[in-house]
């Protein structure tokens, strides 16, 4: 079996077997077939030498420890596969060691700042000419912000809502996330409110009322490109004051985790809200809960100055 095709098998493998997304296979197929074609004979036949000599090359091209990290955990599994599958009787990246990296603190938001950002939303969809006279492009921005805000959804979870989700107009709806697993997450009133909105503008063209998505558009994948609404939120965040640079969808995603950490939740409840299969994940949001003990502290401790 050809380098080429053993990269075809292990991604089928991955696709089915673990039920891997596919933004996901396609970054696994970037990275190997990257090592491949830099590694002389190809990645499959490549010995523990091979792979460090590739590594040190990507490093000295100055890329970030983050990436090397991740395109060693891409040739690791496919090597495991090789190996589980008998194609090769030894796994060679068995004593790589990983880039040294540091993990930084996820970027976020104040309540305050998230709060701008929610009343400028509302604002231009009820006056469509703050933001430049498309009331309908208003209406589905605001309401995509509102609900990112109340679930903490990932950027590709939101922009391919099901419609179903605005028509049950429930306190809660199911979520299929990484692996396709489910997981319940809530809506607050104020998301179901900007949701119903945007319907009722959505149902009032016939082009986007047939869309099974709730955000729909003329893309190949038939809703709104997770890009465009990236986009469109930096452009509010600068309307409402805020430096553009500092928000993107993962942002209020991390706003949603650390306010509600901050505001008493509990450390397992947010992974299962942010779909988190492991709680080491979950586990950057620990400087939020270490500053709230410390305010518990200083706040009601009789001995605290």
């Amino acid at each position: 079996m050809k380098a080429a095709a053993r990269i075809e098998a292990f991604l089928e493998m991955m696709s089915v077997e673990r039920g891997a997304a596919e933004n996901t296979l396609a970054s696994y197929r970037r990275d190997l077939e990257d090592a491949s074609s830099e590694i002389e004979g190809g990645l499959a036949s490549a010995g523990g030498a091979d792979i460090t000599a590739y590594l040190e090359g990507i490093a000295a091209k100055g890329f970030a420890a983050t990436t090397q990290a991740r395109k060693l955990s891409a040739i690791r599994q496919f090597f495991k596969f090789l190996y589980a599958e008998g194609l090769r009787g030894d796994d060679p990246t068995g004593t790589l060691d990983s880039p040294k990296k540091g993990r930084p603190l996820p970027k976020s938001m104040s309540e305050a700042e998230t709060g701008r950002l929610l009343d400028r939303a509302a604002t231009e969809a009820a006056d469509p000419a703050l933001s430049g006279g498309d009331g309908q492009a208003a209406l589905r921005l605001h309401a995509l912000v509102e609900v990112l805000y109340a679930t903490g959804l990932r950027v590709s979870e939101l922009v391919g809502l099901p419609v179903s989700v605005a028509l049950r107009d429930d306190r809660f709806f199911m979520v299929r996330g990484k692996g396709g697993k489910e997981r319940m997450v809530p809506l607050s009133g104020k998301a179901r409110a900007a949701m119903r909105a945007w319907l009722d503008a959505r149902q009032r063209v016939p082009a986007l009322a047939e869309s099974p998505f709730l955000f729909p558009a003329a893309s190949g994948t038939g809703h709104l490109p997770r890009q465009v609404f990236a986009r469109e939120l930096k452009a509010l965040a600068a309307r409402s004051g805020i430096t553009a640079a500092k928000i993107s969808p993962h942002v209020l995603r991390h706003a949603f985790a650390s306010h509600l950490l901050q505001n008493g939740a509990d450390l397992r409840a947010v992974q299962q809200l942010l779909g988190h299969a492991d709680i080491s994940t979950t586990q950057i949001y620990t400087h939020v809960l270490e500053e709230r003990l410390v305010r518990l502290v200083n706040d009601h401790h009789p001995l605290a100055d």
